[in-house]
């Protein structure tokens, strides 16, 4: 059971990478859509709660650990994506499921039988060679910090969501103590994003002004004060420029300004109705994904969690129209395999 509940958490998390992916091409606030998607894991987790009558046990707050702990991995995963290489990003938010292995075995020690550790390593391999890119090289590791933060607190998230299901905690009550606890660390990042911009916004109005009051005085005191209002004014740009980095579609429409205009950037309301559309497939996932540990060897459900990117790549492929090179078709393949090669030895 614990295998069917493993694949079907790794089906929603690959519609929600889908989702994320789109996203990302939107003119959108990240950590504005990501409260979004915090809010209705929330509201779904906390209805569940009272629809089942779940016990709120002192484990429940284990949760507040694993919102914590996505927080972190998340945040980390955008900063490494921002500053580093994406495929050395990418290549560590696939090994999680090591260091969930790892931690299983010096806390709890569970082990795996020889058929199901040989099945784990081929499932391993595969997703490895699916984000493995042929640019990636130990001179070239930009980011590298930011992807171990990236593994390990995912790996952390894995590990707790375990934890929970050792103390009995309920479901319902543990993934609203997760989700309320993650919506508001984005809350409060996208509150501070704004206040930022509105700061950077404000500054760069009054060097403005600055500077046209400075013309208005006359052709002496223009020439005097140029050079301290238009750095003025090129220091509030960059750092108005900055605040706005935490929003990837409007990163992107600058980026390509001189080929095509910006798009005009999302709303809040729109933003976070959207978040909280994409909120139901990461709910789901995490709702399919306690009972799976529960069940099952930690190290195994979190490696069948982790084939979500599979789901992404077909989609890739068959919608987006983009070719596999033959490394990730392989490791596709392979991963598909070490999968169906565990459910043969379960």
């Amino acid at each position: 059971m614990w295998f069917v509940l493993a694949c079907a958490s790794a089906i929603s998390f690959g519609l929600r990478g889908i989702l994320y992916q789109w996203s990302s091409k939107q003119s959108l606030n990240r950590n504005l859509m990501l409260l979004g998607v915090y809010i209705s894991g929330t509201i779904i987790t906390v209805t569940g709660s009272l629809l089942l009558g779940e016990t709120w046990s002192p484990a429940v707050w284990v949760g507040a650990l694993m919102g914590l702990f996505s927080f972190i991995s998340n945040a980390a995963m955008y900063k490494g994506y921002s500053v580093g290489k994406a495929s050395l990003i990418a290549m560590f938010t696939g090994l999680p499921p090591v260091v969930v292995a790892l931690l299983a075995f010096t806390v709890w020690g569970e082990r795996l039988s020889s058929g199901q550790l040989l099945a784990f390593v081929v499932i391993m391999t595969g997703l490895m060679m699916v984000r493995y890119s042929g640019d990636l090289s130990l001179r070239n590791l930009q980011g590298a910090q930011w992807g171990v933060l990236t593994m390990l607190f995912f790996g952390l998230t894995d590990f707790f969501t375990k934890q929970a299901t050792l103390l009995h905690a309920a479901t319902f009550p543990t993934l609203t103590m997760m989700y309320a606890t993650g919506g508001l660390l984005f809350g409060a990042t996208w509150l501070l994003d704004l206040r930022k911009t509105k700061a950077a916004q404000s500054s760069l109005l009054l060097a403005r002004q600055e500077s046209a009051a400075a013309s208005e005085a006359g052709p002496s005191a223009s020439i005097a004060d140029h050079a301290e209002a238009t750095p003025g004014e090129a220091v509030m740009a960059a750092a108005l420029k900055e605040s706005a980095a935490g929003t990837e579609g409007e990163a992107k429409a600058s980026a390509s300004s001189e080929i095509t205009p910006p798009r005009k950037p999302w709303t809040i309301k729109r933003t976070l109705l959207w978040g909280m559309t994409v909120g139901i497939t990461n709910a789901c996932g995490m709702m399919f994904a306690m009972p799976a540990f529960k069940l099952g060897v930690t190290g195994l459900v979190s490696a069948v969690m982790a084939a979500n990117v599979v789901l992404v790549m077909l989609y890739a492929r068959f919608v987006l129209r983009e070719s596999f090179k033959r490394l990730e078709a392989v490791g596709m393949a392979i991963g598909f395999a070490g999968i169906v090669l565990l459910k043969l030895l379960s």
